[in-house]
């Protein structure tokens, strides 16, 4: 049995009813190509090829990539299972993943994954933010995480709305500690995206740097106004008539304003040449 490795962040499932609630979540289609983050020691890999997937597995831990080589042989060489020995997070993965031409990134693609949970926010950046972007997201994560990411309490944050510009976010269902070999500190969540797309990006006016550069400044200073803090990206005056126009609260801080407003609010402030 391999054990966990603290430094990598390995939680390894063991819970058969969570695995089915994930392929439930997850809706897997015969033939569907899936990006599976962190195999481990297999078990998610095995449900998704199981479910009829084609699955493209990245693994950091070369213990693991041992592993899982001699445990699905037969499928790596039916290319059901095609298995990368690297760091998801590398700025090079997405070159290696377009390899060869038949790859997963040249087709429409989801992401399945029990992930290292310190890698959370990196891991939706990098899949979010930049094409090819996958269809859906069914995410393993820690469930306080998840429950900032769909605003639970009402407030929204940079990471929600980063999340909300691009797909649907919503909790599949709660994950008790035991679920997980060794029994992670922090409760844990499976989170679906689905839709996901960048279609409120394709318009020359509101580029995804310009979004962000934004919502940024928005939540620089959480006890301000929002107005306030927008005065460091556009003037009074421009301020003045974006809220108009907009018809937003004076009082508004920038957890109150929903992802629609930010993207209106990006249009009317966009950086002008």
């Amino acid at each position: 049995m391999m054990r966990p490795k603290k430094s990598l962040g390995q939680h390894f499932l063991n819970s058969r009813h969570v695995l089915e609630q994930i392929i439930s979540a997850a809706n897997v289609k015969e033939g569907e190509t899936i990006l599976e983050i962190g195999p481990g020691t297999g078990i998610l890999t095995a449900a998704l090829l199981n479910a009829g997937a084609k699955v493209t597995a990245v693994e950091k831990d070369d213990r693991a990539c041992g592993l899982l080589k001699e445990k699905f042989s037969k499928e790596i060489g039916d290319g059901r299972l095609v298995l990368i020995h690297g760091d998801i997070l590398d700025p090079q993965i997405f070159n290696t993943l377009r390899q060869p031409a038949d790859s997963i990134l040249n087709t429409p693609y989801s992401i399945v994954a029990n992930i290292p949970y310190y890698i959370t926010g990196a891991i939706l950046e990098k899949f979010l933010a930049h094409e090819p972007r996958p269809n859906r997201m069914v995410l393993l994560t820690q469930k306080e995480v998840a429950e900032r990411i769909i605003a639970r309490d009402g407030k929204e944050s940079i990471l929600s709305i980063s999340v909300k510009a691009f797909g649907k976010p919503r909790i599949i269902a709660a994950v008790p500690r035991e679920a997980f070999t060794p029994p992670p500190k922090v409760d844990s969540a499976i989170l679906a995206i689905d839709d996901i797309s960048g279609a409120h990006f394709q318009w020359k006016y509101s580029p995804i740097e310009n979004f962000f550069d934004i919502v940024r400044a928005g939540f620089a200073h959480k006890r301000k106004l929002l107005k306030r803090n927008l005065e460091t990206i556009a003037d009074r005056e421009r301020l003045n008539g974006a809220w108009k126009r907009l018809e937003l609260n004076e009082k508004a801080r920038a957890e109150d304003i929903t992802v629609g407003q930010w993207l209106l609010l990006s249009t009317e402030l966009r950086k002008r040449p």
